[in-house]
C-alpha cells in the first residue's frame, strides 16, 4: 500500500491512496458488512436445488468458497495482474444473476455440470475483457434493467418459502411449513433490517442485513431451531480442493452460463463507471472498464475450479465510497483479505449453514426484492414508447410465464428445458433479440 495520508478529502478521490490503518481497517470492515449475507446466499440456494443437506459438510463447502473466492477476485480487481483489475474500489462477490440458472442445472444436472460451466464461462467473460466496450451497444438499460428485474422476481418465491419454513430443496416440511414460529423469525430480520438501516448510521445503516439475520438468528435460537452441531465438527482450516464435484460438460449448461456472464459483464462496466463517478466525480477510462471484465471472468474461472459460484461487482459497495468520499482501492483490499481468511475457516462457514432457514428467508426477502427494485430503478430511465413497453412485456411473460408453468415446454430436452424455465436465460435472450430488430418508434 502506498502514498499514506491523513486523508483530506480531496486525497481520498485518488484510487491509489491509503488512508490511516486506523481509518482503513473499519472501512474494509465496513465493505464486508455491506456484501457479507449477499455473498453467501446464492451458494446456499444453489446447494439446497442440487440436494445438499441443509447444514451439510457440502454446503458447508460451497459457502467457504463463496467468502474465500469474493476475496480473492476482489484481490484481482483492487491490485491487478498486469491488464487485469481495473485497480478500483470495486468489491466482488457472487452473483445473484447466476441462481436461476445454476439451481435448475443443478437440480437437473448435478452440481459438477454447473461448475464445470461457469469454469467455462468465465473464461468466455474474461475474454470479453478485450472488446467489451463494443458490446455495450446490445445492452442498454431496457436490456439490463429487464434482466435484473426478472431475476429478483424468479427469486421472491424462493425466499418466501424459506421464511415459511421451506425445506432446502424448495419442498415443504409437512406440518410447521407457515408455522407462526418460522413467520416470528423470519419477520424479526425483516424488521431490525429496515430500522437498522432507516435510523442507523455508518456502520449499523451499511450492515442493516447482517444486523437482521444476527437478531433472527437470536430468536431462532431462543425457539429452539438452532443445532450447533456442525459448527463443533468443523475445523479451523480447510485448503480448497480442485474439481470437487467433477468436471462434466454440458453444451446447453454453457449456453445458459455464458447468457448470463455477458449480462454480468455488462452490470460490472456499469458498477466500474459508478465507483468513478461517486468517488472520483468522472468516467472509468477504457482500460478501467476492460480490467474489471477481466478480473470479474477470471475470479469466476478460478472460483469454479475450487467449487465456487460465478463472482461479480457488488453495487451495495458503490454506495459505500460514494457516502464515505473515499476513494482509496487500498481499504477494499483489505476487506479482500478479510473474506479470504472467512473462507478458509470452516467453522465460520458452519456457523453460516446452521442459520434457519425462516432466518435466512427473511434476510432474502430485503434482498431479493432489493434485486427486482434495482430492475425497477433502471427501468426508469427508459422511455416507455410503444415499442419498449412491448419489448419488456413479451420478455417478461414469455420468461416468468415458463417459470411458472414448466410443463409448457415439457419435450425440450433436459437441460434445455432446465434453461427455457429459467426465467432469466429466455428473459434476456427476447430482450436482446427484440432491442435489435424492432425498429424505433416514429
Amino acid at each position: 500500500m502506498t502514498n499514506s495520508t491523513t486523508g483530506s478529502p480531496e486525497e481520498m478521490r485518488d484510487p491509489n491512496v491509503t488512508p490511516p490503518m486506523g481509518q482503513a481497517i473499519p472501512l474494509g470492515v465496513q465493505h464486508v458488512l455491506a456484501m457479507f449475507a449477499s455473498n453467501v446466499t446464492p451458494s446456499v440456494i444453489v446447494a439446497g436445488a442440487a440436494g445438499l443437506a441443509f447444514g451439510s459438510a457440502e454446503q458447508v463447502y460451497l459457502i467457504q468458497m463463496a467468502m474465500l473466492f469474493a476475496g480473492i477476485a476482489t484481490l484481482f480487481q483492487t491490485i491487478g495482474i498486469g491488464p487485469i483489475g481495473a485497480r478500483l474500489p470495486i468489491m466482488q462477490g457472487t452473483s445473484f444473476a447466476f441462481v436461476g440458472v445454476l439451481a435448475g442445472i443443478s437440480a437437473t444436472q448435478g452440481l459438477g455440470v454447473a461448475l464445470t460451466a461457469c469454469l467455462i464461462g468465465g473464461i468466455i467473460h474474461f475474454i470479453l475483457g478485450g472488446f467489451i466496450k463494443h458490446l455495450r451497444f446490445m445492452f442498454p438499460p431496457l436490456v439490463t434493467g429487464l434482466v435484473i428485474l426478472a431475476i429478483g422476481l424468479y427469486l421472491i418465491p424462493v425466499a418466501i418459502k424459506y421464511a415459511a419454513g421451506g425445506a432446502a430443496n424448495f419442498q415443504m416440511e409437512a406440518a410447521s411449513f407457515g408455522s407462526m414460529m418460522h413467520w416470528f423469525a423470519a419477520l424479526t430480520v425483516v424488521v431490525v433490517s429496515l430500522i437498522c438501516k432507516f435510523m442507523g448510521r455508518g456502520l449499523v445503516s451499511s450492515a442493516a442485513i447482517l444486523i437482521g439475520l444476527v437478531a433472527g438468528y437470536v430468536v431462532a435460537w431462543a425457539q429452539g431451531m438452532v443445532n450447533f452441531g456442525a459448527v463443533a465438527k468443523a475445523g479451523f482450516f480447510q485448503i480448497p480442493t480442485a474439481f470437487p464435484y467433477g468436471f462434466e460438460f454440458s453444451l446447453a449448461a454453457v449456453f445458459g452460463v455464458t447468457l448470463v456472464s455477458i449480462v454480468s459483464a455488462i452490470e460490472t462496466v456499469g458498477d466500474a463507471s459508478a465507483t468513478t463517478k461517486a468517488g472520483a466525480g468522472r468516467d472509468a477510462t477504457d482500460e478501467e472498464v476492460s480490467g474489471a471484465t477481466y478480473a470479474d471472468g477470471l475470479g469466476t474461472a478460478v472460483a469454479a475450479v475450487f467449487g465456487g459460484l460465478p463472482n461479480t461487482s457488488f453495487s451495495q459497495n458503490v454506495g459505500i465510497v460514494g457516502m464515505t468520499g473515499i476513494m482509496s482501492r487500498h481499504v477494499v483490499t483489505i476487506a479482500g483479505i478479510i473474506m479470504i481468511v472467512c473462507g478458509l475457516i470452516p467453522k465460520v462457514g458452519a456457523l453460516i449453514a446452521s442459520m434457519p432457514l425462516p432466518v435466512l428467508g427473511g434476510g432474502v426477502i430485503v434482498m431479493f426484492g432489493m434485486v427486482a427494485a434495482a430492475g425497477m430503478n433502471m427501468l426508469s430511465t427508459v422511455q416507455m414508447s410503444r415499442r419498449n413497453m412491448i419489448i419488456i412485456s413479451v420478455s417478461l411473460a414469455v420468461g416468468l410465464g415458463l417459470n411458472l408453468v414448466p410443463s409448457a415446454v415439457q419435450y425440450l430436452p433436459g437441460i434445455w428445458k432446465t434453461l427455457a424455465t429459467s426465467a432469466v436465460a429466455p428473459t434476456a435472450v427476447l430482450a436482446v433479440v427484440l432491442n435489435l430488430v424492432l425498429p424505433e418508434d416514429e
